[in-house]
């Protein structure tokens, strides 16, 4: 059956929220959709959950359950939902998260009116911890991005424009496949190998100043390092090579006119990375070194490349983090994050 919509859900032990995440989702008052839910191999009784939505709700023949053969992670959930996804846009939700009822309708009409590839919502961030709740409201300006490059350029021109997570927009499907955008096996920044290079691809798109989305951030979340008391090195290094094979792939962008801005932005990120270890570093397995936490800011162009590009300061700035000696380069990552507040 072809569905306009596929709502991809990657599902692993999220017995205490599905309940949740599957109303709010099944209670859509949009109909084409496919609600594809993937297991992830966990151990709880999620799918159990899952498979009586199936069984009694109205919607449940549009519930398709595709299982991997083992647990792989959110990256490799992720690749197999839009492999498997039978909708034209798809749209990701995480399996302790809520979007409100008309979070497709508008989407779907927005991407129809303005024959956009990528359609956002605003979202809020629910923060609960210790017995407590706060709430917190990320809002776009309703904005539209109808010609060449202007998208990638926007969201190149400022860090933090745009949402760092894949949840929360609706994107044609032929956008992942015809370009083989894939996750990285990863379980924390895994949107990061996405997002940061998602908008090179975007012709059209749309921010809607709509709250669509109410993101849960609790204990034990992948995605908050912050609020865990124990964190393997080894974690934080897959990441950050799977952060730098996206620094690597700068041929792919090189010749558009805002490269230079993404170099930023990518070095940018690679710096907050740094920023991350440095405000954990009590609870990782096992010390970085300060040659490892500098090879982080190696940048992939030579100085003289880099002397030739827009924004020359502030992309020599992070040349220079990438090659001073391993002690001075921390040293000055550490002034900087506390002057900025990081730390």
């Amino acid at each position: 059956m072809a569905y306009e919509v596929t709502i991809g859900i990657p599902v692993y032990n999220a017995e205490k929220h599905i309940r949740l995440t599957m109303d709010s989702v099944l209670a859509q008052t949009f109909q084409s959709i496919e609600f594809l839910v993937l297991d992830d191999c966990g151990t709880d009784s999620s799918m159990d959950i899952v498979r009586e939505y199936q069984q009694t709700h109205p919607r449940g023949k549009d519930i398709h359950i595709v299982r991997q053969l083992e647990n792989g992670g959110i990256g490799c959930a992720r690749n197999r939902i839009v492999d498997e996804a039978q909708g034209v846009y798809l749209y990701f939700i995480d399996a302790d998260d809520t979007i409100a009822p008309n979070t497709i309708e508008l989407l779907y009409a927005n991407a129809q009116k303005y024959d956009a590839d990528i359609v956002y919502g605003s979202y809020e961030r629910i923060e609960e911890f210790d017995g407590t709740s706060k709430k917190m409201q990320f809002q776009y300006p309703d904005l539209k991005f109808l010609e060449e490059n202007e998208f990638a350029d926007r969201v190149y021109s400022q860090y933090g424009f745009l949402q760092a997570n894949v949840w929360n927009y609706l994107l044609k499907r032929d956008i992942y496949l015809k370009n083989g955008l894939r996750f990285k096996k990863v379980n924390y920044w895994e949107d990061f190998c996405i997002t940061i290079n998602l908008p090179i691809y975007i012709h059209r798109a749309v921010l809607l100043s709509d709250i669509t989305y109410s993101y849960y951030c609790r204990y034990g979340s992948l995605s908050n390092f912050e609020k865990r008391s124990y964190i393997e090195k080894e974690e934080i290094l897959k990441v950050i090579d799977a952060m730098g094979e996206v620094k690597q792939s700068y041929d792919r962008v090189q010749s558009k006119p805002y490269f230079y801005k993404w170099l930023y932005k990518v070095m940018m990120t690679h710096y907050y990375m740094v920023c991350s270890i440095f405000r954990n570093e009590k609870i990782i397995s096992s010390a970085f070194t300060n040659r490892e936490i500098r090879d982080i800011m190696k940048s992939p162009l030579s100085f003289v490349e880099t002397c030739m590009l827009g924004w020359r300061i502030k992309n020599l700035f992070f040349y220079s983090l990438g090659v001073f000696p391993p002690f001075f380069a921390v040293a000055l990552m550490r002034i900087i994050a506390r002057l900025r507040r990081l730390l």
